[in-house]
């Protein structure tokens, strides 16, 4: 008997010592949570709050008073819904176009093997690891030359310089995590190429296109520095250009409309992201499977 105590102490401490760290993670990512998510929460609160709480010596952490008169305000400020529809405009070429690009040349370079192929997954890898602002002037020179600055157009084209390659070697991974025996069955069974290619490949990575939609969704939208340097004339500019002109100097920023103007600016993004939710964990999982 005092050999069973003996040898079941020890598991009762290991158990022990298992619950305890699973909560002292817990606790970790609690607070990383709360980090996170703070930014946010303090970004919407105060575009309910009155100026009166907003610009008060002591903050108030909950909106006591709610109002909605700073949306009221920054909607009504000049070339908003101009801004938006350039946005939503750029935004959505720039993602369809991209993953029908970037798809295609995924299953050439997971697919097949050609000459240049490795040449091309370098330089690929290269144009990830340069800083987008170093791409500023040379690809203002460029658009300058076919007059394509102050222009939607040019600003859909510069962006695909950042978000095809990444939607590229992304959907790569994903493609080449897909057993090609699949393909080779459907093909054995009457299907042709295209067939196989419609009816297998493509629901299958489909998951990786939505992961991949969303990652240049959020990065377009949210994009600043080469709409501000392409784009001149305030009608023709995306709306986070727009809402940088709410900031002024410390002393007559209106607070309140600057963060019920940001509150606006995200929602598309966290709607997109409600909407294709299911498949992004599945997506950037599998996408990760093979290099």
């Amino acid at each position: 008997m005092s050999g069973v105590f003996s040898s079941a102490a020890p598991a009762t401490r290991r158990a022990r010592k298992r619950r305890l760290r699973r909560y002292g993670w817990n606790v970790v990512g609690l607070l990383l949570f709360v980090i996170l998510v703070f930014p946010v929460y303090w970004m919407v609160t105060t575009s309910l709050k009155p100026d009166s709480e907003i610009i008060g010596a002591t903050p108030t952490w909950f909106p006591f008073h709610p109002t909605i008169r700073h949306y009221r305000d920054a909607i009504a400020r000049p070339y908003f819904w101009e801004d938006v529809k350039n946005s939503l405009v750029v935004v959505l070429a720039s993602v369809l176009i991209s993953m029908v690009l970037a798809f295609l040349a995924a299953v050439a370079l997971a697919k097949y093997r050609f000459s240049g192929r490795k040449l091309f997954i370098l330089l690929m890898i290269g144009i990830l690891m340069l800083p987008q602002v170093g791409l500023i002037i040379p690809l203002y020179v460029v658009l300058a030359r076919y007059h394509l600055t102050n222009t939607l157009n040019g600003v859909i084209l510069t962006y695909f310089t950042f978000v095809l390659p990444f939607a590229v070697w992304t959907l790569r991974g994903f493609i080449l995590g897909i057993p090609k025996e699949l393909e080779e069955a459907a093909m054995v069974d009457g299907s042709s190429r295209l067939g196989a290619f419609v009816r297998i490949l493509l629901p299958l990575v489909a998951p990786g296109l939505v992961a991949t939609s969303v990652f240049a969704f959020v990065t377009t939208w949210n994009e600043y520095i080469f709409a501000s340097v392409i784009l001149s004339d305030q009608s023709n500019q995306t709306v986070t250009v727009w809402l940088s002109y709410f900031y002024g100097t410390s002393r007559n920023t209106d607070w309140g409309a600057l963060m019920a103007a940001s509150t606006l600016t995200a929602i598309p993004v966290v709607v997109f992201f409600l909407l294709v939710q299911r498949r992004i964990a599945f997506g950037l999982t599998a996408g990760s499977v093979k290099g």
